[in-house]
């Protein structure tokens, strides 16, 4: 009776860990965020285990039948398409209901987007804040004013098509000098980590087609 919450590469399939390929091995069911995307990792793996999908659309429906599985003695593992569970993808329900239900929860040290980001930006990492990916409207801008006096550094998530979008907010609400970071298909081929003023990095981009996932690292306050 237990609930892990198991890291998956967030590129690089070599970064998954022996624990997590243990843990992957010995479970009855495999929560995955797209079955089809976490197929292909276990085809990698060479594990055959059964697999249900859990993600943003059903997590409410199916919470309930889940934790009474885990009641009766079965052990889970949950997993997202690429990096920590939770962090920015569905999980934080499930856990709160086994914590609530005395299930045991368990998760594995592992692969972070904003991790390698944050530290390879040259920016303070004494300090952060994660704010993942900003509201795309409603509460959008009252965030931003709310960051505009955010000493600390501060890390979002980002999709390829919004990122001059979103850089360019940023230098309106933190200033076109405020010194940044946009990291894009972290540890995999074509890694790409752009440093500068945010101007500069808009410059960049306007310029460049982008692909990937994107993690932009904005420095705080002075």
């Amino acid at each position: 009776m237990k609930l892990y919450l198991v890291p998956t590469p967030i590129g690089n399939l070599e970064d998954i860990t022996l624990r997590a390929v243990q843990v992957l091995k010995s479970v009855d069911l495999i929560l995955a965020e797209d079955t089809r995307t976490s197929g292909h990792l276990l085809k990698h793996l060479e594990i055959s285990k059964p697999m249900q999908s859990y993600h943003i659309h059903n997590e409410h429906q199916t919470i309930q039948r889940l934790t009474a599985r885990m009641l009766k003695g079965e052990t889970m593992a949950l997993i997202s398409d690429a990096g920590t569970p939770a962090i920015s993808d569905p999980g934080f329900l499930l856990v709160r209901e086994c914590i609530r239900q005395q299930i045991a929860v368990e998760c594995l040290p592992g692969p972070t987007a904003f991790v390698p980001a944050l530290v390879n930006s040259g920016l303070p990492a004494d300090r952060f804040t994660f704010e993942g990916f900003l509201p795309h409207k409603k509460g959008r801008q009252t965030r931003l004013k709310e960051l505009a006096e955010e000493t600390r550094t501060m890390i979002f998530y980002e999709s390829p098509h919004r990122l001059v979008k979103s850089l360019t907010q940023f230098a309106e609400y933190f200033g076109p000098e405020r010194p940044a970071c946009v990291s894009r298909e972290l540890s995999k081929l074509y890694e790409e980590n752009v440093r500068g003023s945010l101007q500069e990095i808009i410059t960049y981009f306007t310029e460049k087609s982008v692909k990937g996932e994107i993690v932009i690292v904005v420095g705080g306050k002075p």
